[in-house]
């Protein structure tokens, strides 16, 4: 122990319950409303009809209601402050849940769109058995309009054309959806 914690009588277990009386620090204080204000800025970029499963309150949802009127950039930042105290109010554990199934939604989707760009990668590159595999994965293709795709996507790569591979893309998703719902 130092000389004017002796000094003073403390020891270091009462510097300890000291501390923890006083509560987070001013850092941590700022760092928490940080984090609201980008919780609010989220939730006013998701759908209505995904909030509406939470329980907020009629002045939170004036507030959500008016963001997208809100154009400068330094009354955004206020009204991200004005929500995000509004916020504190709520019940933040059914927002985070909310958040979180929106997080999964879009990290699925991500998924399934990296699996559709290799499958088209592969296709387009003529894979060694890669048509053989999609035809057998779905065994109600069209396939001769998957090769006239394929051959088109082949073309226009070669040209540094990108028409034929966002179609062939697009035909990949609608049949692995139907295939996948």
């Amino acid at each position: 122990m130092n000389r004017k914690g002796a000094m003073f009588g403390l020891t270091m277990n009462d510097r300890i319950d000291e501390v923890e009386q006083r509560g987070p620090s001013k850092s941590q204080l700022k760092r928490d409303k940080l984090a609201l204000q980008a919780l609010a800025e989220r939730l006013a970029g998701m759908p209505r009809a995904e909030l509406e499963r939470l329980n907020l309150s009629e002045a939170t949802w004036v507030a959500l209601d008016e963001t997208p009127r809100i154009k400068d950039v330094r009354a955004r930042g206020r009204h991200w402050k004005r929500i995000a105290n509004l916020l504190e109010r709520e019940d933040m554990a059914a927002v985070h849940a909310l958040l979180d199934r929106a997080e999964a939604r879009e990290r699925e989707a991500t998924v399934r769109l990296h699996i559709l760009e290799r499958w088209r990668e592969r296709l387009i590159r003529d894979d060694e058995g890669a048509l053989g595999e999609l035809i057998q994965q779905c065994p109600n293709v069209d396939r001769q309009q998957l090769r006239t795709l394929i051959r088109a996507a082949q073309r226009d790569q070669a040209r540094g054309r990108s028409e034929a591979p966002r179609k062939l893309f697009r035909f990949l998703r609608d049949l692995l959806e139907v295939q996948d719902p």
